[in-house]
């Protein structure tokens, strides 16, 4: 992966290409309706939109809803896309839509990997934070589809007091469908989703930490979204392994941290350094409206007035959103804000303001700590 420049090309762009799906889940960001809405971005302005994409450096695009499977030109548009080179993914809804003859299709496009849902470790928790019964049997047939045409993997899963007692169930059962990447999820109170769904800032260091733990053990990678402090708990799980190790070493840890250069130490093997919203990522709307991701809905400008590379380096939110010494609260004197940053979105659903502190975390920057002991 070529280095860049978060202030000029994002590592990973999310386009929406509908927000048409079948399903009702409990926490949708966005809200999905039955029907495809009529000013959804077309063929042709989606090809003009890959353009843009690839001239920011070619990042990583993953195709989401929705469900990109309600747009009959899917595959159109990333055959479009990978002809250029662009690394294609996608995270379809586990519907009827989701046949062999569209993954075998998926696979002759050249799309790197496919995405589903298991937000439970049984039909009963999953279908029901999905809102639609039959979707964990339909989801598993899809898998052994899958399996079967050597397609990458990739299971998503968002954590809410639906699962959070069935955490090592659920791990066990990840661990069996010969995935590549386990992306967790914490819930984000937007769209659907509820403040009172979210497990609590303890239980996400907790969560947090038992990640970590798997992590070392388990053949797939494990990737947080909207826990940006998973960053800080691997970091300081890997400096409390080198303790006793050479002074150099040590040396070499600390400076890391201090650079922001995580994947010196992390092993996620992913970004060049911590994404965050608007910072190494970007997300586009149905309709082309652009925002820093999908679960911090404020609007930065639309892909049909203003191109996607104009509005990501300029927006005033895009640039607040890279300045992490503006951060308010313990994230803008955290040791970690250059890598973690807390989740923006989080702040911004919690608090209303997406500079705030991430209100999730239960870490006491050492600043703070410092301040405290002078003060006693």
């Amino acid at each position: 992966m070529l280095s860049r420049d978060y202030n000029q090309d994002p590592f990973i762009v999310i386009w929406e290409l509908t927000r048409a799906c079948q399903l009702k889940c409990l926490h949708c960001r966005a809200e999905a309706q039955h029907h495809r809405h009529p000013l959804e971005l077309t063929f042709e302005e989606g090809q003009k939109l890959i353009d843009d994409i690839y001239e920011m450096n070619n990042p990583m695009l993953v195709f989401t809803g929705g469900d990109p499977l309600e747009r009959q030109d899917v595959f159109d548009i990333a055959e479009y896309a990978v002809q250029k080179g662009v690394r294609v993914s996608m995270t379809p809804s586990a519907t009827p839509n989701v046949t062999k003859e569209a993954m075998k299709k998926a696979k002759d496009v050249g799309l790197a990997r496919w995405a589903f849902s298991i937000d439970g470790h049984c039909k009963e928790v999953h279908d029901h934070f999905r809102g639609t019964e039959g979707s964990f049997d339909l989801t598993m047939n899809a898998i052994n589809y899958l399996n079967e045409l050597e397609m990458p993997l990739q299971i998503n899963t968002v954590i809410s007091n639906y699962n959070y007692e069935y955490l090592d169930e659920m791990a066990a059962m990840v661990e069996k469908l010969d995935c590549v990447l386990w992306s967790v999820f914490f819930l984000v109170p937007t769209g659907r989703g509820k403040e009172s769904d979210m497990i609590s800032p303890a239980e996400h260091e907790r969560v947090l930490r038992w990640l970590y733990k798997l992590s070392k053990r388990v053949p797939f990678d494990i990737k947080t979204t909207a826990a940006q402090h998973y960053r800080r708990v691997v970091i300081q799980s890997k400096i409390r392994e080198q303790k006793g190790k050479s002074d150099k070493e040590n040396i070499f840890y600390e400076d890391a941290l201090m650079s922001g250069k995580i994947d010196q130490i992390d092993g996620l093997g992913r970004a060049p350094k911590g994404v965050n919203d608007g910072n190494g990522f970007v997300f586009i709307s149905h309709t082309g409206d652009v925002f820093p991701s999908g679960l911090l809905p404020i609007k930065a400008g639309n892909v049909r007035q203003t191109p996607l590379a104009t509005i990501y380096r300029e927006s005033e939110v895009f640039q607040n959103l890279r300045s992490p010494d503006k951060y308010k609260g313990k994230c803008g004197v955290c040791e970690f804000r250059h890598v973690c940053g807390g989740s923006r979105s989080r702040a911004y659903n919690v608090t209303g303001d997406y500079m705030e502190s991430e209100p999730y975390c239960v870490y006491i920057p050492k600043a703070m700590r410092e301040e405290r002991k002078q003060k006693q």
